[in-house]
């Protein structure tokens, strides 16, 4: 199974902290109400949101009722906000395991659906550049985050650190335990798969090599293993990018026509987060090579971009500068 880049964990919930200003949501909704909005009629279990899934524990959220749905109902549980569209297949293949892993949660927690397209403001106050993008709301404040659509038992994983870490601080959750049904048992976690699990430990110990052989392996036999294909794709980038000296990138800036410092000069700058500037040195690349070099050059960039989202605003930017470039 594909596991989430940690740096780029990391920086998604670096970037909420301290940082989300959810007040301008109760500002717009606030100003709605006053030129004649009104929000969603609360629903049976007492929600001002559109119940979606058996025992409330699901909610469709819009700008105005963002705040009774999620910084309210935050102040007593987390509320985990899933941010979706529906052009987005990676949400189509997420959102149903949330709504899932909400109803096994018996009200432990609250999902909160939001169409980043009809709610365009929810998106740019938690500042999502892909989705899909889960973000977790406690004491009307973000806590965590993630994105992409994670496999369901490292979701049941992020989930339970969540509730461990807020049980004591939020006093709805411990009320939802203690009124779960008796007998209640959580659904038997989805195995992991153990060639996935050995991979995943080469790749803890800094070993790409091995963890590119296991992934090629099962690929060997499931061709179509679309996790298998996006791990290959991890790997192999992360053994390149470990062997380079980060010294090659001065030498790329010294000797545009050396390609192969080029090459190693984007893979040093993408592995440190510097994105736009590892596209933007290819594409020049392509503009001023010509052959077997710019076609070389060419092959690397769009591997670069199969390590992303295939919405990500920035791959799509660079795309229409390779055709540029090409064109």
């Amino acid at each position: 199974m594909t596991r989430p880049d940690p740096r780029q964990q990391a920086a998604t919930s670096a970037a909420l902290s301290g940082a989300v200003d959810l007040s301008a949501l109760k500002a717009r909704a606030d100003a709605n109400r006053q030129q004649g909005g009104q929000p969603a009629a609360p629903t049976a279990e007492g929600q001002s949101g559109a119940a979606s899934a058996p025992g409330g524990f699901v909610l469709d959220v819009t700008e105005a009722s963002f705040q009774a749905d999620v910084v309210e109902r935050s102040m007593e549980i987390p509320v985990v906000v899933d941010l979706w569209a529906d052009w987005c297949q990676p949400c189509k293949q997420l959102s149903p395991v949330l709504e899932r892993l909400a109803a096994r949660g018996n009200g432990t927690w609250l999902l909160a659906k939001v169409d980043v397209d009809a709610n365009p403001r929810i998106a740019q106050v938690f500042g999502a550049q892909s989705i899909p993008m889960v973000v977790a709301i406690a004491g009307g404040q973000p806590v965590d985050a993630f994105q992409g659509a994670l496999p369901e038992p490292q979701i049941q994983e992020w989930l339970n650190s969540l509730l461990d870490a807020l049980r004591e601080k939020l006093p709805g959750i411990k009320a939802a335990e203690a009124n779960a049904p008796a007998g209640a048992e959580e659904e038997p976690a989805e195995q992991e798969d153990p060639r996935f699990t050995e991979a995943e430990a080469a790749i803890e110990r800094a070993d790409y090599a091995a963890a590119q052989a296991v992934y090629e392996g099962i690929l060997a036999s499931e061709p179509g293993n679309e996790q298998a294909k996006a791990a290959l794709a991890q790997v192999r980038f992360a053994g390149r990018a470990q062997a380079h000296d980060p010294a090659v990138v001065a030498r790329a800036d010294a000797d545009p026509a050396d390609v192969e410092a080029q090459l190693a000069a984007a893979d040093v700058e993408l592995a440190e987060q510097r994105v736009a500037e590892a596209f933007a040195r290819l594409i020049r690349a392509v503009r001023e090579l010509a052959g077997d070099d710019r076609n070389r050059v060419r092959e690397h960039l769009v591997e670069m971009f199969e390590l992303f989202p295939a919405d990500d605003p920035r791959v799509a930017t660079a795309r229409r500068n390779l055709a540029s470039a090409l064109f």
